[in-house]
C-alpha cells in the first residue's frame, strides 16, 4: 500500500474547489430531478442532506470536546424551505463549513465516529470527501459528471479502507474470507485488503506471500475516481477491470 500525506490545507482546497461545483450544478438541474446513484433521492434531497449535514458537523466540530453529540435528524420533507430558500441555505453552509474548518487546529478536539483520535483533523478529511462525492452525484443528475482530483480520489479510496470499514460502516457482505487487490491506474496507488468475515484488515504490499496464503483473491483496477465511487456506492463493481471473485470487491462497499 502506498502512503498517502494529504494535509488540512489540501483537503480545504478541495473543498473551496468540489462546495461551488456542487451548489452550481444544484442550482442548474432543478429540485425535481432524479439523483441517478441515489435513487432515493431527488436534486431537492440531495441539497437538504447536505445542507443539514455540514451544519450539524459545525456546530459538532466547533464544540472542543469528544463526548458523542446528539444524533442529527433529517428535516422532513414537508417542513424543508422552497427551492430558492434550500439554494441559499446551501450556499450558506458551504461557505460556513470552510471558514469552521479553516480556523481549527487538526489537533485541536473533536468526536468523531471512527476508530480514531478524536480531532478536528479527522472532519477536513470527512468534509473534503462527502462534498466530492456530492458534488459527483449533483453532476450526474445534470448530466456532466466529472471524475473526482486524482490525489483526492486516492486518499478518499484510503478512506473508505482505513476508516469506513474498520468503523463497521460496509454495507456489502460480511461473511466473506479473502483478499482484495485494489489499483488505481492514474494514481500510481495500490490497496491491498484482508477479508475475515466482518474483520478487515488494510495491508501493507510486502505481507502478501502467494507461497503461504491461499485465500480467494480478487482485483479491481481502474481510476482513483471509480474506484472511490464503487466503494461509495455510486458505481457498480462490473464498471471496474476485475478478476477473480466480484463478490470480495463487492465487501468492501460503503456509503
Amino acid at each position: 500500500m502506498n502512503r498517502l500525506h494529504a494535509t488540512k490545507d489540501f483537503w480545504l482546497a478541495a473543498l473551496r474547489a468540489d462546495g461551488p461545483a456542487l451548489w452550481d450544478a444544484v442550482a442548474e438541474t432543478g429540485p425535481d430531478v432524479p439523483v441517478p446513484a441515489c435513487p432515493d433521492w431527488t436534486v431537492a434531497g440531495l441539497a437538504h442532506h447536505v445542507t443539514g449535514l455540514l451544519h450539524w458537523v459545525r456546530a459538532t466540530v466547533a464544540r472542543g470536546v469528544t463526548d458523542r453529540p446528539p444524533v442529527r435528524e433529517e428535516i422532513p420533507a414537508a417542513e424543508q424551505p422552497e427551492w430558492p430558500e434550500a439554494l441559499d441555505n446551501l450556499r450558506r453552509e458551504l461557505t460556513g463549513t470552510i471558514e469552521t474548518l479553516e480556523a481549527l487546529d487538526p489537533d485541536f478536539p473533536a468526536w468523531n465516529w471512527a476508530p480514531q483520535p478524536k480531532r478536528a483533523g479527522f472532519w477536513h478529511r470527512r468534509m473534503a470527501h462527502e462534498i466530492s462525492v456530492h458534488r459527483w452525484d449533483a453532476e450526474s443528475a445534470a448530466g456532466r459528471a466529472t471524475p473526482i482530483e486524482t490525489k483526492l480520489a486516492a486518499d478518499g479510496v484510503s478512506e473508505v479502507l482505513d476508516t469506513w470499514l474498520p468503523a463497521g460502516r460496509r454495507s456489502g457482505p460480511t461473511d466473506l474470507h479473502g483478499v482484495v487487490h485494489l489499483v488505481g491506474t492514474d494514481a500510481a496507488h495500490e490497496w491491498f485488503v484482508r477479508l475475515r468475515g466482518t474483520g478487515i484488515a488494510l495491508l501493507d504490499t510486502g505481507t502478501i506471500l502467494d507461497s503461504d496464503d491461499h485465500h480467494a483473491r480478487a482485483k479491481a483496477t481502474g481510476t482513483a475516481s471509480d474506484l472511490q465511487l464503487a466503494l461509495m456506492g455510486r458505481k457498480r463493481p462490473d464498471q471496474l477491470a476485475l478478476t477473480g471473485d466480484p463478490r470480495l470487491v463487492q465487501a468492501l462497499r460503503t456509503g
